[in-house]
């Protein structure tokens, strides 16, 4: 299927690894050029910008100015008709919610929600100006499935979906979509790498990570993570005119892992 994104000009943030990387991957693959945003370039996205379609920007999406700034660069190379909102974090908080401290509150919200806010103001002029546009942003069955585990992040992706979806509503009229994604477990390091959740999980618990993975993965009816790349191929389809008539949605790719409506 030709999806029509060749000469297409994209943002993604938290690009250098993960569901970013694919993502940004997926949409090179379509001929679309994107603007990588990130803290540090990895050895993955810097054989993407050697293909020429990809820029790296090197930023703090959790400063104020980050955001803004990321996008007034990615407008240099050219009218921005895709941005997909992907940065965030998480840190499980395994001594409760009395554990969770004012401070990690603080940078849960501003990486996972405020960085997604501030890049879409930012981008959401040109956009208007264009009456065109699609913003994805990526979510979490979290959203909707709250874990005192993580109950910070859960909070942030709930505000974040919730966003979306009130911003679809006043933007639609002006050619713009905003669609949102929320994935179950992914094969990332937020949850395989050292200090992802399943090791932080098993250390506290004095258990072994694989098993926690493995736990996981069996309350899933697919009885496995998603792959990055199949979220990067749902967000891709959504940014294209292929799905031209869906916005404030929200796809849940998460091998049946949530078990009620």
């Amino acid at each position: 299927m030709d999806l029509g994104l060749s000469g297409k000009h994209a943002l993604v943030t938290g690009a250098s690894k993960g569901i970013g990387l694919a993502i940004t991957r997926t949409l090179i693959a379509e001929g679309a050029h994107v603007v990588a945003g990130a803290r540090n370039i990895t050895a993955e996205l810097q054989e993407l910008t050697d293909t020429g379609q990809v820029h790296f920007i090197k930023v703090d999406l959790s400063t104020v100015a980050g955001p803004a700034d990321l996008v007034a660069t990615a407008l240099e190379y050219g009218p921005l008709n895709i941005v997909v909102n992907n940065v965030g974090s998480v840190t499980p908080s395994l001594g409760g919610f009395l554990a969770v401290t004012d401070e990690q509150w603080s940078a849960s919200l501003t990486l996972t929600f405020l960085a997604a806010v501030r890049t879409t103001r930012a981008a959401l002029p040109s956009m208007i100006a264009a009456r065109r546009g699609s913003i994805v942003t990526i979510s979490s069955v979290n959203a909707f499935l709250p874990d005192p585990a993580v109950i910070d992040y859960s909070a942030a992706k709930a505000a974040l979906t919730n966003f979306s979806k009130a911003l679809s509503k006043e933007v639609g009229p002006h050619g713009i979509r905003v669609n949102t994604v929320s994935s179950g477990p992914v094969s990332t390091g937020l949850w395989l790498g050292d200090h992802g959740v399943a090791a932080t999980v098993a250390r506290a618990q004095g258990g072994d990570a694989q098993a926690v993975v493995q736990q996981a993965a069996s309350e899933a009816a697919t009885g496995r993570f998603t792959d990055p790349r199949e979220v990067a191929d749902l967000v891709v389809l959504l940014a294209s005119d292929r799905a031209g008539n869906v916005t404030g949605a929200d796809f849940v790719i998460d091998g049946g892992f949530v078990k009620t409506l």
